[in-house]
């Protein structure tokens, strides 16, 4: 949530837009979720892209409206992926360690900033890595969630922020009309459909095929891809296949018959729902955190999802070079031509990688 709150305000989202990103990011992923997994009978629950979010949350100098019409691209190639099978195999070509290493360089920068936010708010976020680094020790899927109880508590406490007068409105879609920017559509749209099917939806289907099922490959490409779609036209992001919550879904504490367990993506599907509304009272109380507070939350939240994409990115040897290029371009920031730094960094590592494959087959 803080990373999607991070990305509006750097596409220049107001309150109201803001609110209807959460709303139809949240419903989004409650239809597709549920339509899934009845539909196919597999315990099937999709996420939002978070790294498309810290992608979006890197961007500057891009409206929302333009960044509405990247979505829009993001979306339809997803759908097109799971229907035409040439572009999903293009898509599979592509190395994985430099699809993990342009994952890689987009979240870097992000966790860089934890000591700058330790520098800023030293007696709100300090504590806060040391309550995440001990209770890591001993149930590291609740680390993140220990570290924000207790931001907000010292945030609180320390009158370092004020609970704001809570209401409890129904939230309301606002329909955003997309702008085309070629600029926009190649340095947002395409890093951003990239990092959605090589961190979000092909770690769901193997952690599906892990579990002992058989994921509808196509069909799930198509919904959510379609799904995303209709979203961003409401100001949301991406949203695809769920990897590591997946991996909490599948296993046998959720139904002792696995023939039973496709009904999680039913019963998360009502919780998305329920959190969908409560928008506009979550929405208020994290924008009234102090913003160092939230950036030592991102960075924490991100360690271990770049601790995955750099194992990734450096696990080949045939592309570690490649990989190491595209993470230094991709987490440099730097725009050319006005398409952003994942992109050039996708490219790069793959003309490196080219040119290596050339002088081997010589």
């Amino acid at each position: 949530m803080a990373l999607v709150l991070s990305a509006a305000a750097a596409l220049g989202a107001t309150p109201l837009q803001t609110a209807s990103w959460v709303f139809a990011i949240g419903i989004a992923k409650a239809v597709g979720s549920a339509y899934l997994s009845t539909r196919y009978r597999v315990p099937i629950v999709l996420a939002w892209s978070t790294p498309g979010a810290a992608l979006l949350a890197a961007t500057t100098g891009v409206t929302l409206p333009e960044a509405v019409a990247a979505f829009l691209l993001a979306g339809a190639l997803i759908a097109l992926t799971g229907a035409f099978r040439p572009l999903g195999r293009l898509v599979a070509q592509i190395p994985d360690g430099i699809a993990a290493a342009m994952l890689a360089g987009v979240l870097l920068p992000f966790c860089l900033k934890a000591s700058l936010a330790a520098q800023a708010l030293p007696l709100l976020v300090l504590p806060m890595i040391a309550v995440f680094l001990l209770v890591r020790l001993k149930n590291p899927a609740v680390a993140v969630l220990a570290a924000l109880g207790t931001g907000l508590a010292l945030a609180f406490l320390t009158k370092a922020a004020h609970l704001p007068p809570l209401s409890l409105p129904l939230p309301t879609l606002t329909f955003i009309a997309p702008e085309l920017r070629l600029d926009v559509l190649l340095g947002i749209g395409v890093p951003l459909y990239l990092v959605t099917m090589a961190s979000q939806n092909l770690p769901g289907f193997a952690t599906l095929r892990a579990h002992g099922f058989e994921p509808p490959i196509a069909p799930s490409l198509i919904t959510t891809g379609g799904i995303s779609a209709v979203a961003a036209l409401f100001g949301a992001h991406t949203v695809n296949m769920a990897a590591i919550t997946a991996a909490i879904c599948l296993s046998d504490d959720t139904h002792p018959d696995r023939n039973q367990r496709w009904k999680v993506g039913v019963i998360y599907g009502g919780f998305w729902v329920v959190l969908a509304l409560l928008g506009p009272v979550i929405l208020p109380i994290l924008a009234s955190l102090p913003p160092a507070l939230m950036m030592a939350l991102v960075a924490l939240a991100l360690l271990a999802p770049l601790m995955g994409a750099l194992s990734a990115a450096f696990s080949p040897p045939e592309t570690r070079f490649a990989a190491t290029v595209t993470v230094a371009f991709t987490a440099s920031g730097v725009a050319a031509f006005g398409i952003g730094a994942a992109f050039w960094g996708l490219l790069t590592g793959l003309l490196v990688y080219a040119l290596e494959h050339l002088k081997t087959r010589a």
